[in-house]
């Protein structure tokens, strides 16, 4: 990853691995009149070192994005404060995306919690349809 590549071999591997396998992740967007704004998303780390997730269409986090696109990821489980990764980049609504139910990596990550909370992908899929794309600048350990 070019945002990574700055960091020393181990925690370039560490936080690529933490961005390839962790389940969920701290979404920041600001809202127009400046507030900060953090919700827990699903994600997935693509070949091309962007990052995929699905929305609601209606989400705040989408209008935030469309009006400032700069954006925060943290990664969720850290041991006591010293395995935190974090990135900074730019975000947007992408309408040429598949749908999760058509996106087989997503659905290899995703397979168990969609099973147990959606029962198929489809329903997933028909909630969760609005993908947004991120483009990492710098990655922090």
């Amino acid at each position: 990853m070019e945002s990574t590549a700055y960091l020393p071999a181990a925690d370039r591997e560490r936080a690529e691995a933490r961005l390839r396998h962790n389940l969920m992740a701290w979404l920041t967007t600001v809202r127009p009149d400046g507030q900060p704004v953090t919700v827990p998303v699903w994600f997935l780390l693509r070949e091309d070192d962007t990052i995929l997730l699905y929305s609601t269409p209606q989400a705040a986090k989408l209008r935030n994005i469309a009006q400032n696109p700069k954006v925060s990821l943290a990664l969720d489980v850290c041991d006591l404060g010293r395995n935190v990764v974090r990135l900074q980049g730019v975000a947007r609504a992408s309408g040429d995306e598949p749908g999760a139910e058509k996106n087989p990596a997503y659905l290899a990550k995703y397979a168990e919690r969609i099973a147990a909370l959606f029962e198929t992908p489809e329903r997933f899929a028909a909630r969760y349809r609005a993908a947004v794309v991120i483009t990492a600048s710098r990655v922090f350990v």
